[in-house]
């Protein structure tokens, strides 16, 4: 009959087609059918087939007792052969025909069948009932294994179709039988398939009833016995591999549920573990037992000796027929009702749970001999899933908890020290997945796992060193874990004579030691699958890291991963173990990455500032041991400083650091303690020790734990002295009389370790107990000591060596050490599970630098575009861990590692020298061996592209790196692939771009392919040889050059740009400070020169020539413009910027500006137009000296200064356009006025330079003081004669006219800019002329000193002005001459300074009006000016007469204007004057006439002052000599007044023209003098 394969999952949803009544009837006769086959029931009666409804004769009660007694002691799968009762009463031993009473199996079946006849619904049949014919057959031993195989079908398809449910009438007494009844199966074997086929139903049902409905009646008991019964078939030996594959297949599944059923548990105690434990009674769990055993046999005498065997053993026919036996002795009697024999049986939950648990670990102990490792296997996949199922409900429940602490880790991290590549690997599985949900509970053995796989794993060898990769990028990969602990020194003196072989620790996993490459894989693979879990490394950090007394796990793991990612790894493991770890090291980082918007959890977390505190104090103490190591005191000192120890003469505050730490060389510990002088630390640190109730040995095994016995024996007995007091004040043994006795004690055991111990002892030589004892015959107070006292020392020094714990053998080691583990899990805290990343900064801080440095070595050596997208990612995300956390020195040393594989950040710039710039398509690219060079190294640019994506996403936090990012742009720039302007970021700096080298040379390529061969090749070679050219870049290098250019223009470096703008003044600082160090140094220390009075002379020759102030003319270097720009927009963007970076620029550019002569005048134009722009922004910081720029400007060769004017006049209009301070202590400078004239007569910069002036002196902001009023002055007057210029266009339209050539009309004559500015510097002198008045008062000098200072300059301008070859600026000056004269505040009746207008204006200007030369300037014109200049003579003489009259020196001044008026007249150039004199001299003397000043004689002379006499006089006889007649027309009254003159004696009259023409005479010099300064100034 086919078995249907049941899906227990979808039992649920099969329905019965059939009457389910009929399917039972059908089950029952399919049994009996395959039984009558069978001779033992072939002459079954009628009635059984009939399905009669005799009832069974019940067996007596005894019997029903001892068969209840024996099925509840039976919990195992009986194959035995019963002791043939039963099979004598089912057989008919008598004539052929003749019947006995019929088989009790068919006559239970006939019943079941005539029972069903009257049942209408199957779901109210009786459970146990229905079940009675089939459990009987299954419990027989006297059915074959087809036949039970069909009953157990039956109960199955019961089960599978719901006919039995929980709906049943006594469903769960029918539940707890049936499980009694499968575990208790028996049958006659017959070691065929058949067998297994009856072991394949019997967990095919135990399987469907744990994991169905029937799973929730079932008890702790009947669980244990399943699951026992299921464990025996898994281990049976001579079972075959398909059945036990299906055993455990099974057994997996089983566990499943019975693990899950924990959370049903917790959900029923409301999530409270302890409330469930509290539930559970003792008694309950010691009930439920599973007997783990396995001998390997099964005795017939087994079955009465209970659980003492999982062994099965199936026996074969023997060939006769089998004994009959009592059939009672099989039948069960399950007539009774429930309530009279069955007990309310509790669900099963933790009591069956924990011994199902217990019996799991202890399958796994590998001193098991009798456990196989393929038994091992088996349970580790059954743990695993147990773990996987109900992990953090295993870790919650104490009694599972502390099963999973001690005897599961302690067996499971014993196997992971197994060569057995299948129990390494299932043991790593499960001590993975027992990390990843009990962590919280396993804090000490987590950390004994993870430092046996670090020490395994963590190579001791150097990273080999590849030709390629430069060794700096992968520096900070640890050599070692920092766990590591050095090996014990052979051949020191202490409990034993040599400690263990460092192979024989290495293979008992103490320190790690070699593993196979296939067993180093599987551990790497574990360490991933840890990794994986995204708080894992974080827990490792928060607990053990920050944590003083724990290893450092966290950077532990960090630098193994990144150790065995090193592709060198591959030669001691296996090729998958670089990917893997790499795989695992880049995950971590991604964890990180992804938490970092997370909202950080703090609650129940310790604090991340006390965590910081305690890893401080864990380096300090780490340091402090170190130190104490190679020198107590000094190590003691240190500490001390530190505050670890309080009081460094404190025995007590020495001792108790010294015992609570395990990071001391017990040696030196040893040592120190034991030393002459330090005998109150010796009593101090056995004083911490608690000797009560212990025996001495055990006082002194506890003591020697703790460090070495020094090898003098002196030192050894100082330390056993105070230890026998210590321990005989504390114990006060009964055993040992006194303190004397306790030290011959000690001594004696000291020597007994030795000898049992010493490998130099050969066996049979070793001290016995009867030896050990007599040595010690009398020594205890003159008795002897208690036999059984020293035989139990004896037996306790045999069997476990006292010895430092790192120089146990192997069979001790790991004993000991979990000992030890256990004594600290009772006291230390739980592992704090970390879902946060409150952490993350902190412990990516550790653990940055072999992250990077594996990702440098990974992506140098890496050649598939998939490891180098994993490499890109995480280049990435550490720098956004690192900008995100501010961990400035991460995000610097990954800048600096890019830059370095790009190869662009190269130290000394590139040399310029042959690049060649390339024309074609109107494209021009610039082919330098720099770009050659970078467009053919593929990862260069790969890591160029990295680095501008990390800096384009991270300005803000780059501090460091910023000087390599500073070479790279400005390596950059030299070489034209990237802008040479900073428009983009910044308007404020009026500069064109900057100028780059011009290339060696310039090639134009047209698009059509080169023509010619190999000749034409040569030729172009030959001719640029020839030519001393480079020669022309060919195809190849072009193409390398536009790879370039595309890479660089992909890294969005404008982009890079803007968001430097942008950055917090923090960043800025960092970048600024890298950009200035790229400045060259400067050879000289910064001084302050002295503008000499007179330049020094050129030094010459032996033979008299000129020898060159510079032998070579300075180099263009535009990297020093591009850092000094970009530092100068950097430090102007804001007043913040300004306040913080101002300065250090500032101080850059005054240093460039020191040496000015060896800088090209480019740059250095540039460096003072920046150092300007500066000024004028940081006016209100004063951090720059406005005087001392402005003198280091003009200290500047004439020529250099020249070369610079433009830039440095745009730097200083912009500061005398900026803040009123700084535009008055500029115009007060003399040296910014000697700049000024310096450049006032260059034509290119003479606008700015008027714009200068104007700015200064003009308008109601001028900075026009007592100071500088002259030399504005005088600059003016300088334009304004520059302007003469104008002449030439006056005089050529003035041609054009007389020639009678019509002026060109279609276009305007423009005017010439020098004379507009002429024009313009006019008109600010005469506003000037009008602060005159304000300045003199300002001033507050003498009379003639203050006209001298301020009217003096202005008139002295004009009257040269007047001169001027130009017309227009000629009349100007005549205008603003005239008004200046005629101005309000220029005379004064208190002063007569004010006349010198006539001596140092007037006089001196005719006088240059009446030099030939002066005229010949422009002839047609300057006899107007001569006209004008004597009308303005009359008119300002005559509008001051009234003063004039009041002053003693008026005659004078009358007669040297009647002289000036003379030499007009006589001048002889021009008819105009001959007109214009005459006329001015009649107004004046009709004016003086009429104002009483000219009065002539009359007959009476009492009307006539002797002045008046004089000047009339005077008139009269100097007027008669150049205009006769004019008087006389005048005075007619007086005409006969010469005649009366002519009575005057001749020396008289002489006198007077002596003195005019003396002063006529010496009247030139002055005016000439006058001009001559003017234009000097």
């Amino acid at each position: 009959m086919a078995d249907p394969v049941l899906d227990v999952h979808r039992a649920s949803s099969i329905t019965v087609a059939i009457d389910p009544v009929a399917l039972v009837v059908t089950e029952c006769i399919t049994v009996t059918s395959a039984m009558r086959k069978h001779a033992r029931w072939a002459h079954s009666s009628i009635a059984s087939i009939l399905g009669s409804s005799n009832t069974l004769r019940a067996p007596p009660a005894d019997a029903r007792a001892s068969n209840r007694d024996r099925n509840g002691a039976s919990s195992k799968i009986d194959l035995i052969e019963d002791d043939g009762t039963l099979s004598s009463r089912w057989g008919l031993r008598g004539k052929k025909g003749q019947s006995m009473q019929d088989n009790p199996l068919m006559s239970a079946f006939a019943k079941l069948r005539a029972d069903l006849k009257h049942c209408k619904d199957i779901q109210s049949f009786d459970t146990p009932s229905l079940l009675q014919p089939f459990l009987q057959v299954i419990r027989s031993s006297s059915t074959t294994a087809p036949i039970t195989s069909l009953a157990l079908i039956a109960i199955t398809k019961m089960l599978a179709y719901k006919i039995v449910n929980t709906q049943s009438p006594n469903f769960s007494y029918g539940m707890q039988l049936l499980a009694s009844t499968v575990t208790h199966c028996r049958f006659e074997g017959d070691n065929t398939a058949n067998d297994e086929v009856v072991f394949l139903r019997i967990l095919k049902l135990m399987e469907d009833m744990i994991c169905g409905p029937s799973g929730d009646v079932l008890g702790d008991q009947s669980v244990c016995e399943m699951m026992e019964c299921a464990l025996s078939i898994c281990c049976h030996l001579r079972m075959s591999e398909v059945l036990k594959r299906s055993a455990e297949i099974s057994m997996v599944t089983m566990c499943q549920t019975i693990f899950s059923r924990l959370k049903t548990l917790e959900t029923e105690f409301g999530g409270q573990s302890e409330t469930l434990e509290e539930k559970v009674t003792q008694e309950d769990m010691d009930a439920a037992k599973i007997d783990s055993s396995t001998n390997g046999e099964h005795r017939p005498t087994v079955m009465q000796q209970g659980r003492s065997s999982l062994s099965l053993e199936v026996p074969g026919p023997n060939g006769a027929d089998r004994p009959s036996m009592d059939a009672s002795s099989s039948q069960l009697d399950l007539s009774k009702a429930p309530e009279e024999d069955a007990e309310d049986v509790r669900p099963y939950g933790l009591p069956s749970i924990r011994e199902l648990f217990r019996v799991l670990a202890d399958l796994l102990d590998p001193h098991e001999r009798q456990k196989t490792d393929v038994l091992r296997v088996m349970a580790l996949r059954i743990v695993n899933v147990a773990l996987e199922v109900a992990g953090p409900s295993i870790a919650s429940h104490p009694s599972l908890a502390s099963l999973a602490k001690d005897t599961l880790c302690r067996n499971l991290f014993q196997l992971v020290r197994s060569e057995n590549i299948a129990i390494l690997h299932e043991s790593l599985r499960v001590a993975g997945t027992l990390l990843a949900t009990c962590r919280s509970v396993l804090k000490l053995q987590q950390e004994l796992f993870l430092s046996y796989v670090v020490a395994c794993l963590h190579p001791r060898v150097p990273i080999p060193d590849e030709a390629n990769i430069d060794p700096s990028l992968y520096q900070g990969v640890p050599q070692a874990p920092g766990l590591a602990k050095p090996l014990p020194t052979p051949g020191t003196g202490s409990g034993r004579a040599t400690p263990v072989p460092v192979r024989d620790r290495q293979k008992l996993g103490m320190e790690g030691g070699s593993r196979k490459p296939d067993a180093r894989e599987a551990m790497v693979e574990s360490v991933g699958g840890l990794v994986r879990i995204p708080s894992f490394m974080v827990e490792l950090f928060v607990n053990y890291d920050c944590e003083i007394d724990r290893s450092d796990l966290c950077t532990d793991m960090v630098g193994l991963l990144s150790r065995n990612a090193f592709p060198d790894s591959a030669t001691w493991s296996t090729t998958n173990v670089p990917p893997l770890c790499l795989d695992s090291l880049l995950g971590y980082v991604q964890w990180i990455a992804d938490r970092l918007d997370d909202e950080p959890k703090t609650a129940g977390l310790p604090d991340k500032t006390k965590l910081r505190q305690q890893r401080e104090r864990k380096k300090v103490i780490i340091r402090g041991a170190t130190k104490f190591n190679e020198s107590p005191k000094g190590g003691i000192a240190f500490l001390a400083s530190k505050g670890i120890i309080d009081d460094p003469n404190d025995a007590n505050s020495v001792t108790g650091f010294l015992k609570g730490t395990t990071r001391i060389d017990k040696k030196v510990l040893g040592e120190f303690i034991s030393k002459r002088g330090n005998e109150a630390i010796l009593d101090a640190f056995l004083g911490l020790f608690d000797f009560r109730g212990l025996r001495v040995d055990e006082a002194l095994r506890q003591l020697l734990n703790t460090f070495r016995l020094p090898g003098e024996s002196a030192l050894i007995e100082r330390i056993v002295t105070v230890f026998c007091e210590k321990y005989y004040d504390a114990a006060q043994p009964e055993e040992v009389a006194d303190k004397d006795s306790v030290f011959v004690l000690t001594y004696a055991i000291i020597m007994l370790n030795t000898d049992q111990y010493n490998p130099n002892v050969k066996a049979g030589n070793r001290m016995s107990q009867e030896a050990f004892a007599k040595n010690l015959r009398g020594v205890n107070a003159g008795k002897d000591f208690d036999p059984e006292y020293l035989r139990e020392i004896y037996e306790a020094i045999k069997s476990a060596e006292i010895v430092l714990p790192e120089e146990h053998d192997n069979k001790h080691a790991f004993e000991h050490a979990w000992k030890e583990l256990l004594v600290k899990t009772q006291t230390i805290d739980d592992l704090v599970i970390c879902d946060t990343n409150i952490y993350d900064a902190d412990m990516f801080a550790m653990t940055w630098r072999p992250i990077v440095a594996t990702l440098n070595y990974v992506f140098v050596s890496a050649t598939e575009d998939a490891v180098f997208q994993r490499v890109f990612a995480g280049y990435s995300q550490c720098a956004q861990i690192a900008a995100r956390y501010n961990i400035s020195e991460c995000l610097d040393h990954i800048i600096h590692s890019l830059a370095k594989i790009s190869t662009l950040a190269t130290e000394a710039p590139p040399d310029t020298g042959l690049n060649t710039e390339v024309q074609a398509s109107g494209r021009s690219i610039m082919v330098s061996k720099f770009a050659v060079d970078f467009g053919r190294d593929n990862t260069a640019g790969l890591a160029t592209m990295m680095l501008f994506n990390i800096i384009n996403e991270n300005e803000g936090a780059i501090r460091d790196g910023w000087t390599h990012i500073v070479r790279i742009i400005v390596n950059l720039f030299v070489n034209s692939l990237i802008p040479t302007s900073f428009t983009s970021i910044s308007r404020d700096l009026d500069l064109p771009p900057i100028p780059l080298q011009s290339p060696a040379q310039v090639i134009e390529r047209n698009d059509k392919a080169q023509e010619g061969g190999l000749f034409s090749t040569f030729t172009n070679y030959i001719s640029n040889v020839m030519n001393d050219e480079p020669p022309e870049p060919n195809d190849q290098e072009i193409e390398a050059t536009l790879r370039t250019v595309g890479c660089i223009n992909d890294c969005r470096f404008e982009e890079i740009l803007g968001n430097v703008s942008e950055l917090p003044v923090e960043s800025l600082k960092s970048l600024t400070l890298s950009l200035l160090a790229q400045l060259p140094e400067h050879e000289s220390p910064p001084t302050i020169t002295v503008k000499p009075e007179m330049p020094a002379p050129t030094p010459l020759r032996g033979n008299g020539t000129k020898i060159s102030q510079t032998a070579e003319a300075p180099v263009y270097d535009p990297a020093v413009v591009y850092v000094l720009e970009l530092a100068t927009i950097l430090a102007l963007r804001d007043e913040e910027t300004i306040t913080a970076l101002g300065a250090d620029v500032a101080d850059a550019l005054q240093a460039v500006i020191r040496d000015a002569d060896r800088l090209h005048p480019v740059a250095l134009s540039r460096t003072v137009f920046y150092l300007l722009a500066l000024l004028r922004a940081s006016n209100d910081h004063k951090y720059i000296r406005t005087p001392v720029v402005l003198h280091a400007i003009s200290s500047f060769r004439q020529d250099l200064l020249r070369a610079c004017a433009l830039p440095i006049l745009k730097g200083i209009y912009g500061c005398i356009s900026g803040p009123a301070e700084l535009k008055n202590e500029m115009a007060t400078s003399p040296d910014f006025w000697a700049v000024m004239h310096a450049l006032q007569a260059q034509p290119e910069a003479a606008p700015l330079v008027f714009q200068i002036a104007e700015a200064v002196s003009d308008g109601p902001n001028a900075a026009i003081t007592p100071d500088n009023y002259e030399a504005t002055v005088a600059l003016l007057n300088g334009f304004a004669t520059a302007a003469s210029v104008g002449a030439r266009q006056e005089q050529s339209r003035e041609q054009t006219a007389r020639r009678g050539q019509p002026a060109p009309q279609d276009k305007k004559t423009k005017k010439s800019e020098t004379v507009v500015r002429g024009t313009m510097a006019l008109t600010i002198v005469s506003h000037l002329a009008g602060r005159v008045p304000a300045l003199i008062e300002q001033s507050h000098l003498e009379t003639n000193e203050a006209w001298r200072a301020y009217w003096s300059p202005v008139f002295r301008c004009l009257a040269t002005q007047c001169v001027n070859p130009c017309r227009e600026i000629r009349q100007q000056a005549f205008t603003f001459l005239q008004r200046c004269l005629q101005s309000p505040q220029l005379a004064s009746p208190d002063h007569k300074e004010w006349t010198n207008i006539f001596s140092e204006v007037l006089f001196p200007l005719i006088n240059q009006l009446l030099k030939p030369e002066v005229h010949q300037t422009d002839p047609a014109g300057m006899s107007d000016t001569r006209v004008q200049a004597a009308q303005l003579l009359c008119k300002i003489f005559l509008h001051y007469l009234v003063l004039l009259s009041e002053w003693e020196g008026v005659l004078d001044l009358w007669v040297r204007i009647l002289g000036i008026m003379d030499r007009l007249m006589n001048s002889g150039q021009n008819d105009m004057l001959v007109e214009a004199v005459p006329e001015s001299l009649k107004n004046v003397l009709l004016v003086m006439s009429n104002g009483g000043y000219l009065i002539p004689p009359s007959n009476s002379n009492d009307e006539q002052t002797p002045q008046q006499e004089e000047i009339w006089t005077e008139t009269w006889t100097r007027l008669e000599r150049f205009l006769p007649g004019m008087m006389p027309e005048l005075f007619p009254e007086a005409s006969k007044e010469p005649a009366a003159m002519s009575a005057v004696p001749d020396n008289e009259q002489s006198q007077p023209n002596q003195r005019l023409d003396a002063e006529s005479s010496a009247e030139p010099s002055e005016p000439a003098s006058a001009v001559a300064e003017a234009q000097a100034a």
